[in-house]
């Protein structure tokens, strides 16, 4: 079981491109290995969405790699929808809550409980979704409010929803946590740096960081980062 955030401009020239890549990786973890990659659309956008076909934003060519992969499937969040592909990519992307988008009940969550491990390819853990996990596990006091536009039968709905949302880059504060641990391979692959860890590891490494300073993620008060002072603000308002 194997979550991957990779960026392919950092990997280098492959051969065969991002299918190259793609092959490469299942091989790597083999028929029994079930692969997952992010194949999210993004919040508060007017198009409804279509699990099978709306393409994944931002997510970098390998994610829609896998999406596009024959016997792929797809889960069916509006926004933060993930792609697995492998024996157990049924029940990875089986139907989840609305909210939270990356609970312990949704793709991500349920990787963390079938003990799969997460490798970042050419990204630092500012990619790295399983720190949304780790953010609900020890209870941190944002939540905001988005939305996303379903298609329905009566034609498409708006729905809102909570998610601790912000600009993640004091993810990167995960990578000497887990260094420190011990628990972090690193290594290369093609020109990227490359690191490897489990899924329950990085939760046990960061889910007691955030119970003693809860807001640790968020960028400072003054440091002009608008999504996370609407975190911090919504903190506030849940008195946390």
């Amino acid at each position: 079981m194997l979550v991957v955030h990779a960026s392919m401009r950092a990997v280098g020239p492959v051969a065969g491109g991002a299918a190259g890549l793609l092959d490469a990786l299942r091989a790597a973890i083999g028929p029994p290995g079930t692969l997952v990659m992010p194949a999210m659309t993004g919040t508060c956008r007017p198009e409804p969405f279509d699990a099978r076909r709306s393409p994944s934003r931002g997510m970098g060519v390998l994610a829609e790699a896998l999406r596009r992969a024959p016997g792929a499937l797809r889960s069916p969040h509006p926004t933060s929808s993930f792609a697995a592909l492998g024996p157990q990519a049924a029940a990875i992307t089986a139907a989840q809550p609305l909210t939270p988008p990356h609970g312990t009940d949704s793709p991500i969550g349920r990787v963390h409980g079938l003990d799969g491990r997460i490798l970042l390819l050419g990204v630092g853990h500012e990619r790295d979704t399983t720190l949304h996990l780790a953010e609900l596990l020890a209870g941190v006091p944002y939540a905001v409010t988005r939305w996303a536009v379903v298609a329905g039968l009566d034609g498409p709905r708006r729905v809102d929803f909570a998610e601790n949302d912000h600009c993640c880059r004091n993810f990167a504060l995960a990578d000497a946590w887990l260094r420190e641990a011990g628990v972090q391979r690193e290594g290369r692959v093609g020109t990227a740096a490359a690191r490897l860890v489990t899924s329950r590891d990085l939760v046990r490494v960061v889910v007691p960081r955030l119970r003693a300073a809860p807001l640790r993620f968020l960028c400072p008060p003054g440091a002009g980062c608008g999504r996370c002072d609407e975190a911090r603000a919504a903190a506030v308002a849940a008195g946390g």
